[in-house]
């Protein structure tokens, strides 16, 4: 038998609905794992394919072999995550709906990150001050400055220059991660942190009361 032919069988067995918790076999050896990993394979991408070309106006320059590209890398990618994090899967839902939120993530993080390849992203940590009160009754003006003197007073420069550029200027977690070398965590939690000392100091102000 030649390797399509086997390739082909392998593919056939994946997709076989008589695989009854098929996925156990990904933590084993031999052709059980193999035709297991080949299901898993064929699995992410349907979900990459899925969440590219669901996003496919971030990208309008690409054309749909290069959304394909994307998609399988993204794949490629979220079988890794899948692979390392097998103990984390509890069976509290179908292991392939818990498989097909990596692709679904992997997926859309690589098209947020080709849409801003190129693109500027200015971390100013007194970018805040470019922005100018809405055109709104006096009592909601009074807010505005006083959001807008928390930023200035309340924060640190960090948080200022993190804060504006997720939340004012758009740029999206990943992308904002990858320009500070950092991760996805530590960009939530300086965004967490920053919105918690402003909350408090607008509710130190008497607008609003912390909860």
């Amino acid at each position: 038998m030649s390797s399509r032919d086997t390739n082909t069988d392998m593919s056939a067995l994946a997709s076989s609905p008589a695989l009854v918790d098929w996925h156990l076999d990904l933590v084993g050896d031999g052709p059980a794992r193999e035709v297991a990993a080949v299901r898993l394979r064929e699995l992410l991408l349907r979900a990459a394919r899925f969440e590219v070309f669901r996003r496919r106006g971030m990208l309008p320059q690409l054309s749909p072999t290069e959304l394909d590209d994307l998609a399988d890398e993204a794949a490629s990618d979220a079988a890794m995550s899948v692979l390392r994090r097998l103990d984390d899967f509890r069976g509290e839902s179908r292991f392939e709906t818990w498989a097909y939120k990596f692709a679904l993530l992997e997926a859309a993080v690589k098209v947020r990150r080709r849409a801003w390849r190129g693109r500027e992203v200015t971390l100013d940590p007194e970018g805040w001050e470019r922005f100018a009160a809405p055109d709104v009754d006096p009592e909601h003006a009074e807010l505005f400055e006083c959001v807008r003197e928390g930023i200035r007073t309340a924060l640190t420069p960090h948080q200022r220059e993190v804060l504006v550029a997720a939340v004012l200027d758009g740029v999206p977690i990943d992308v904002l991660a990858e320009r500070l070398d950092s991760n996805r965590n530590a960009v939530y939690k300086t965004i967490h942190d920053a919105r918690t000392r402003l909350r408090a100091y607008v509710a130190d102000a008497g607008y609003l009361e912390v909860t």
